[in-house]
């Protein structure tokens, strides 16, 4: 009998919906990686709001310490308190595990009509540095400045992670966006670091959009992308825009990732208004968990898993409210198991 392999996952449910669609999204993992020799022992944290309300803490030690001993963690979404000076839990992580990369495959699913269909794009997003450093500072009562850090290493690994990328996933083209016109010297220095990397993967085409146009682009042909590969903060809005093209934030999945630690997450909101209703469409975190496979090594598991999402939405018959369908949450995680 071959031998089992075990996988140590930090898991964060989240706010809101979070318990939710996490708990569909561990069954989905444990059924598809029974299927090809793989388990998983979760370690679970409560993080977010719900944590701060009740343990007046927002991220505890415990959950840090077992990042860095797992290496890989997964979470659903997370509020963060209003006011008070609270930052972002995904930014705190970001920043603490040097997560440099987020990475969001944006794929049209098979039996949603939207009005661009077959769209396969991915986005990489540099996650550390730019605007969202939150360097700040008033200089006075009526002045507020902001500044914007971009650097040769941050600017270099994120173009040589989407490079690396599209030649391991037969991507054919990567497009570089970015401001230089205007801000000369940090987004110059971006694209400087891009074309660098480009020279030396020769074998993929490489462009340069100005944002602007890029937003505008996507909207009119989205299909003339492949790699997006971008700044904090234009990366930030572009993965909205392309979730869009292919139905909203609820269907995409996202990863951070560093050198040697990665947190798989669902970038939409904790929805607070229907938690607890079994009205959650957990797609994005289920795809989350694709990649997260994938990033184990546990291929076979991930194309199984993601296969069986995608036949439950050809199918349409226990699709969620928020894709035209009326099943809930637990009949959709229930139909996903089927499929598998």
């Amino acid at each position: 009998m071959a031998e089992v392999r075990t996988h140590k996952i930090t898991l964060v449910p989240g706010d809101g919906i979070g318990p939710e669609v996490s708990a569909v999204m561990v069954a989905a993992v444990e059924a598809a990686g029974k299927k090809f020799g793989a388990a998983f022992e979760w370690h679970s944290f409560e993080a977010g709001a719900d944590a701060h309300a009740k343990n007046g803490v927002l991220i505890p030690e415990e959950l840090y310490k077992s990042i860095e001993t797992n290496k890989v963690a997964i979470k659903g979404p997370t509020a963060t308190p209003i006011g008070g000076g609270f930052s972002s839990i995904n930014v705190a992580m970001r920043k603490k595990f040097d997560l440099y990369a987020n990475v969001r495959p944006v794929k049209s699913l098979p039996g949603l009509e939207t009005k661009y269909p077959g769209i396969d794009l991915v986005i990489f997003r540099e996650n550390t540095e730019d605007l969202y450093a939150g360097l700040e500072v008033m200089v006075n009562p009526d002045i507020a400045q902001s500044l914007k850090i971009i650097t040769r290493k941050g600017s270099t690994r994120i173009a040589e992670a989407a490079f690396e990328y599209a030649k391991n996933n037969g991507r054919k083209k990567v497009h570089s966006i970015h401001k230089a016109n205007i801000m000369k010297m940090s987004d110059g220095l971006f694209i400087k670091c891009t074309k660098e990397v480009a020279e030396k993967n020769t074998e993929i085409a490489y462009f340069e959009h100005i944002v602007d146009n890029a937003c505008m682009q996507l909207v009119m042909n989205p299909y003339q992308y492949d790699v997006i590969l971008t700044e904090n903060l234009y990366g930030d809005i572009l993965s909205d825009l392309c979730s869009g093209l292919i139905g909203g934030l609820g269907l995409v999945p996202g990863a951070n990732i560093g050198k040697d630690c990665a947190i798989f997450e669902a970038v939409h909101g904790s929805a607070p208004d229907i938690a607890g209703q079994d009205k959650a469409n957990p797609t994005a975190l289920l795809q989350s968990a694709v990649m997260m496979l994938h990033y184990l090594g546990e291929n076979e598991a991930g194309t199984a898993l993601q296969s069986a999402i995608e036949k439950v939405y050809a199918e349409g018959k226990t699709l969620t409210g928020d894709v035209g369908g009326n099943a809930g949450t637990k009949a959709f995680g229930e139909a996903v198991l089927a499929a598998l």
